[in-house]
């Protein structure tokens, strides 16, 4: 499907700060240093149990058109510092020129469920390579990991009712609206009203028409009668525009003359008024009056924890519009995503980093970080028991014992009879793919079983139940021992001050 994120070159789609780091690199030799980065967030979005990550193919498709045109290269030579001179020298430039990765990247298949403090992607390469996708990969899977999320909580609450992204009007611009709906899809919208994420990414659209429609008429019959006459074969009249359960015996009406040419109403939208109220009214008349096949559409602000009101309530909705609190992420605008240095190559061997802070955490994981999900398989249901973050080619007994990284009292033994899978696959080896793109049907099938694999409680949205995430046992150990090393040396050195 046609992508157009990568349109021409998009390399400056980065922090200033990320180019003269670069620069520094490439000026003081260290350019070629291999450095290992994992990209990951601290927190749970929306006070949930579980994430969906997202956005995880448009950012390996970054990669793999990553180059320098031009273009960008004139514009980066006319950055000027202080003093008024030039920011870069022609030298490094150049070197942009005619630089192509030779990154290593492993990353989660797009659509796995995910939690915080595990690596979605880890990249290895120069670090000059690294620093420069850092930005990128942010913008990507930030936010796209934040809709999808949002999409498979709302999904839930509809409990296999299909809903509907609206959202391009309210969404943060033409590639906020772009990103919005294809995440929705991942997550497990139905469709999207979105004509151009449509045509870019083969996600079924869906739309009849808005409240400016029946206005337009001297009567509500007038218009649903021009529209059924228009378009026979995609009926669903928006009701609410005057008075909602009159709308609802218009339409019928209408429905009754559509049926005598050989179609049917399709159903009708509320958007607008007491939903649960007016959906049982409704789905009354259209039952009464011979449309038990037609659906009512509800929107209206509706988001995960108002849809699970309105199912509570018995509301007769068989089709969810979700727009502005879907594209936005609402009561979570931003996801936190980070991507740290986590090991520097010396030597032939990974020498792990850490970065300190005085919040655990902020605290990053050192090492070269792999994720391994147990799970036990019971009359052919798999259920997922806890995720396993190590050191990638650290020896691991056959049962292990994992640490909450924020709570290190709160500990598990895994192993026995559980099996296990690992969530980083390959997918670049020295700047060549070698793993085929995944279909954005796989991702969105990807998330639909994957949470169908965890309990009921990790998927709850209030105080979901807590999921075990932790570190190997001896990996949290010499990750104690270097934060310990490491403000040692700090105070050895404040001392000689």
């Amino acid at each position: 499907m046609a992508n157009l994120f990568f349109e021409g070159s998009s390399v400056l789609l980065t922090d200033l700060y990320q180019l003269t780091m670069a620069y520094g690199y490439w000026k003081s030799g260290r350019h070629e240093t291999r450095a290992n980065f994992g990209l990951y967030f601290r927190k749970q979005p929306f006070g949930g149990g579980f994430s969906v990550a997202c956005g995880i193919e448009p950012a390996l498709e970054w990669i793999e058109k990553f180059r320098f045109d031009e273009s960008d290269l004139t514009y980066l030579a006319t950055l000027r510092g202080a003093d008024e001179k030039p920011l870069f020298e022609t030298g490094f430039l150049d070197y942009l020129r005619d630089l192509r990765l030779s990154v290593d990247v492993w990353a989660m298949p797009e659509g796995t469920i995910c939690f915080a403090q595990e690596p979605l992607l880890r990249v290895q390469g120069s670090v000059l390579e690294c620093q420069l996708l850092e930005t990128a990969l942010l913008n990507l899977v930030n936010f796209q990991t934040l809709i999808a999320t949002k999409s498979a909580r709302i999904c839930l609450a509809a409990r296999g009712e299909p809903g509907l992204e609206l959202g391009a009007r309210r969404a943060q611009g033409i590639d906020g609206a772009l990103s919005a709906s294809r995440a929705a899809y991942v997550g497990g919208a139905a469709a999207t009203s979105h004509v151009l994420a449509g045509k870019c990414f083969g996600i079924p659209v869906r739309g009849t028409h808005a409240h400016s429609w029946v206005m337009l008429f001297d009567s509500e019959i007038e218009a649903f009668e021009t529209y059924a006459d228009a378009l026979p074969n995609n009926v669903v009249f928006l009701v609410d525009t005057y008075d909602t359960l009159e709308g609802v015996r218009n339409a019928v009406q209408i429905g009754r003359k559509l049926r005598a040419r050989g179609h049917d109403l399709l159903g009708i939208r509320l958007d607008s008024g007491d939903l649960a109220y007016l959906s049982i009214e409704a789905r009354k008349i259209l039952d009464e009056s011979g449309f038990p096949d037609a659906k009512i559409y509800a929107s209206n602000d509706l988001d995960e924890h108002l849809i699970a009101s309105l199912k509570e309530q018995g509301a007769q909705i068989g089709m969810w519009g979700v727009g502005t609190r879907l594209v936005t992420g609402n009561d979570q605008p931003a996801l936190g995503g980070v991507y740290k240095l986590s090991a520097v190559e010396e030597d032939g061997r990974w020498v792990p980093r850490v970065k300190i802070s005085e919040q655990s955490v902020k605290i990053s994981t050192p090492g070269v970080l792999g994720v391994r999900r147990y799970f036990q398989t019971e009359n052919g249901a798999r259920q997922n028991v806890a995720d396993m973050i190590y050191e990638d080619g650290a020896p691991l007994s056959e049962t292990v014992s994992i640490v909450d990284p924020l709570e290190p009292i709160r500990r598990r033994k895994l192993g026995g009879e559980l099996q296990h899978e690992e969530l980083l696959q390959a997918v670049f080896q020295r700047g060549t793919r070698v793993l085929s793109a995944q279909t954005l049907e796989k991702s969105r099938e990807n998330a639909r079983n994957g949470l169908a694999q965890f309990s009921r409680g990790v998927k709850r949205f209030d105080n979901p139940h807590l999921y075990p995430v932790g570190l190997e046992s001896g990996l949290h150990e010499r990750k104690m021992g270097l934060i310990l090393q490491t403000r040692e040396k700090l105070a050895e050195s404040a001392s000689k001050v």
